[in-house]
């Protein structure tokens, strides 16, 4: 009996019990679901976390942080300067290793207003040009601020979408695109003239559903109201962008910060400094190259600290590894219980066919073709509830994604269905070994006597 005509034999035994056989692959086909929906909704969260960290400036992004004084140095700690331009025009000069240099200075408690219209931004930053580069921030409309605008300290801004849809009218709301180039906004009752605005930043899955919105007509949406904010938009790091200001350096400086030091002298202190590194292959010593300038700049006091995006890129691929083995385990468990399953149902299979298999070995069938019917037949089952849990993890990454909407939806990959299936075979392959055996090592003739 060749391989085609066993195969031939088993989906007949399969489908002559229909029931019983659907019952068995019950288990196979759990598992493969639960195993394909779990690869599908870590791959989604996978994704969220890496469009979070790229819409954050990217893996080669360096934050030059503050720090408390190490515990040989407290006596000098009134005497940290923090972070300044003295430090920037030093790492420019002396650090050859940094591609790009943003110094930044946040002002906190800012309030936007146009008309009677008011938002409070995510983020009021003083910046250079740099920090274009720095945040990977893309401008749809107008310009940026020039050095022209840093040295006199003009009262222009860049805003993003969100500040854009809240004070002016958002492009769902009016039904066309508003770009307010030109128009004038009071910062904390400051007039500042708009200049240019981002792209609307969000993520895979928002831009699939503002496309297909597009496409499908008014009479037939439906589903709640446009949501802003954290959820639908690609969670906090696109929120952020999307409601971030940015107006020259000099101008924060100068217009926010010239009352807030001692003797209302304006403070000098940097909220942020942000690095990027030439190349990632000489992070180490382009960091040790810019710990070297700020030691000098502050005087050997070290009242700073680095912080990178590979240490998130790997906390990321701890996560997911971690998910992936937890999920992976899981649903290996319910494959195995699937598996035990098919085993039973061929031992109950070859009790009812002891006198066939007894007459097929008595007019010349071999103990390995009677070997390989039973395990073709156990293999077939399981292979046949893996495409039916195939096919059935579709339906199930739909009500996840419907019970737990996220900012990503899940993804099913090839990766995972071949696992499954590849993994559902090998059950298959063991579960049916011991009934396989078992059937191979029947006498004849007391199988024909079996009553």
């Amino acid at each position: 009996m060749n391989l085609f005509n066993t195969i031939l034999v088993g989906l007949k035994e399969v489908w002559s019990h229909k029931f019983r056989s659907m019952l068995t692959m019950l288990g196979i086909i759990l598992g493969v679901a639960s195993l394909v929906g779990m690869a599908a909704l870590i791959k989604g969260m996978e994704n969220g976390m890496k469009e979070a960290m790229i819409a954050m400036g990217g893996a080669d992004k360096v934050l030059l942080d503050e720090q408390s004084v190490p515990t040989d140095q407290e006596h000098l700690a009134d005497q940290a300067p923090g972070r300044t331009m003295y430090d920037v025009q030093a790492l420019r000069h002396s650090a050859p290793l940094l591609r790009v240099i943003s110094p930044e200075m946040a002002i906190y408690g800012v309030t936007l207003t146009h008309g009677e219209k008011m938002v409070v931004p995510a983020e009021c930053v003083g910046a250079w040009p740099a920090v274009v580069d720095m945040n990977l921030h893309t401008l749809e409309h107008g310009r940026f601020f020039t050095d022209l605008d840093e040295e006199y300290a003009h009262s222009v801004c860049v805003i993003g979408t969100g500040i854009r849809d809240d004070l002016f009218g958002s492009p769902d709301d009016v039904g066309y695109e508003i770009v307010p180039i030109g128009e004038q906004i009071n910062i904390n009752g400051q007039p500042f003239t708009i200049v240019g605005m981002f792209t609307r930043y969000e993520s895979e899955q928002e831009k699939k559903r503002r496309a297909l919105a597009k496409t499908t007509p008014e009479e037939k949406r439906a589903g709640p109201a446009r949501m802003r904010g954290f959820g639908r938009g690609g969670g906090w790091a696109f929120y952020r962008k999307n409601y971030t200001l940015y107006m020259p350096l000099n101008t924060a400086w100068l217009r926010f910060r010239a009352a807030s030091g001692y003797n209302n002298v304006p403070d000098p202190r940097l909220t942020d400094i942000d690095l990027k590194v030439a190349a990632m292959e000489s992070l180490e010593p382009a960091l040790q190259q810019a710990r070297n300038v700020l030691m000098l700049t502050h005087r050997s006091i070290e009242d700073f600290n680095f912080r990178t995006q590979e240490n998130q890129l790997e906390n990321i691929n701890a996560q997911i590894h971690n998910a992936r083995m937890s999920g992976g385990i899981i649903a290996a468990i319910s494959l195995l219980v699937g598996g035990i399953g098919i085993m039973n149902i061929m031992l109950a299979s070859i009790n009812e066919r002891i006198r066939e298999i007894g007459i097929c070995k008595a007019v010349g069938a071999t103990g390995a073709a009677i070997f390989t019917q039973i395990l073709v037949e156990s293999v077939v089952i399981a292979l046949m509830g893996a495409l039916i849990g195939v096919a059935a993890s579709y339906g199930l990454v739909d009500i996840l994604a419907y019970i737990t909407p996220t900012g990503n939806s899940p993804e099913i990959t090839p990766e995972a269905m071949l696992l499954a299936v590849a993994f559902s075979a090998l059950v298959g392959v063991v579960a049916g070994l011991f009934p396989a055996i078992k059937a191979a090592r029947l006498n004849p003739i007391q199988a024909l006597r079996y009553e």
